[in-house]
């Protein structure tokens, strides 16, 4: 009987519970009492509890504003319940904004938060009780998630969640392996404005427009760099269930139309090279419901925290990767001009160890 470590680790210990996963049982008397004495005994995450939290990349802005609001208790958003203690400085050469930055960041963490810095992530994982995967560059997301789960430490995986449909998919089957929950997920998923938009009754949905930057890095698939934002708030508009995926590219911009099994249509509007913003609008029967506010990092902060607690990702791994192969196929309906491609067939792809 596997029970899943990191849902049940104490920040700086491992628990009692996840001590009972080496017991051999087979319910005799004695393992049914050791394992009742186990549970009963378990520690339990309170929420006087901090959590320390380790950083793997920082090469990007996120690293600092996340700090700010975790640690600094005068910051007007501050988010409590967990401090940034440790890093991991990663980077990738082959990326201007990757190593152009990293030594900047890294300075502001250590000199400003006091944040330690250790030279391999095996060894940041033995002194913190969780981790933010925020490297800016995907591709190496899964070798460095690799030492996370088998280490047991509960993990958020920045946007995006790696370079590769494939490297996702892989992911997600040695956090089920390692029983190690991880998960990811665009900010704009928890933003205030976009929430409304989700909940509001708009009648029978037919369908949402979502526009936003979708800036394109050459190292990665054209929408997993910036395009992911806009593309999760329209799924968190529509939820799942998108079966086709069609593309029109120019250099400035992308529209990537999306066909889901109940008949819902979904258009992603994504710019470059002119006025951006994001917005996400919804059609119903009864309304046309607009996106009115923003939002910033914050709900996404209070999420992590949460999910660090109790070992409960707030979004499944079969929407995110749904997301991603939403992403993957429009790449693909562009090299085939424009002809619509099913999420089937990129997943099955990408299962299979095709690129």
């Amino acid at each position: 009987m596997a029970l899943g470590l990191a849902r049940n680790r104490t920040p700086g210990k491992v628990s009692m519970i996840a001590l009972a996963s080496n017991l051999s049982l087979d319910w005799n008397p004695m393992n049914r009492f050791i394992l009742t004495l186990l549970l009963l005994l378990a520690p339990v995450i309170s929420r006087s509890e901090e959590i320390r939290i380790g950083i793997i990349g920082l090469d990007t802005s996120h690293v600092i504003a996340f700090t700010k609001q975790y640690n600094d208790k005068t910051h007007p958003k501050h988010v409590p319940g967990g401090k940034v203690v440790a890093a991991f400085q990663g980077g990738s050469p082959d990326i201007p904004s990757s190593v152009d930055r990293i030594e900047g960041f890294t300075e502001t963490l250590v000199d400003d938060f006091g944040v330690q810095i250790y030279d391999t992530i095996e060894e940041l994982c033995e002194n913190v009780d969780a981790i933010l995967l925020e490297s800016v560059d995907g591709r190496p997301h899964l070798d460095q998630v690799k030492p996370v789960l088998a280490a047991g430490l509960p993990v958020f995986i920045d946007k995006p969640v790696a370079g590769s449909l494939r490297d996702a998919i892989e992911i997600y089957r040695l956090s089920e392996e390692t029983g190690t929950p991880c998960w990811s997920a665009s900010s704009l998923r928890f933003r205030p404005g976009v929430v409304a938009v989700a909940e509001a009754d708009a009648g029978e949905v037919k369908g949402a427009i979502s526009y936003g930057p979708a800036t394109i890095e050459k190292t990665h698939p054209d929408l997993f760099w910036y395009g992911i934002h806009p593309t999760e708030a329209l799924f968190t508009v529509l939820g799942d269930g998108c079966k086709t995926v069609t593309r029109v590219h120019t250099k400035d911009t992308d529209v990537v139309t999306g066909t889901w099994e109940d008949g819902k249509v979904g258009v992603l509007y994504g710019q470059r090279n002119q006025k951006t913003g994001f917005k996400v609008i919804k059609f119903g029967t009864k309304q046309i419901v607009e996106q009115k506010e923003g939002g910033d990092y914050t709900e996404m902060l209070q999420e992590i925290i949460q999910f660090f607690r109790t070992g409960k990702p707030p979004v499944s791994p079969e929407s995110t990767l749904e997301i991603y192969a939403f992403m993957e196929a429009a790449d693909e309906s562009k090299r085939r001009g424009g002809t619509p491609v099913s999420i089937e067939e990129v997943m099955k792809k990408a299962s299979a160890g095709g690129e």
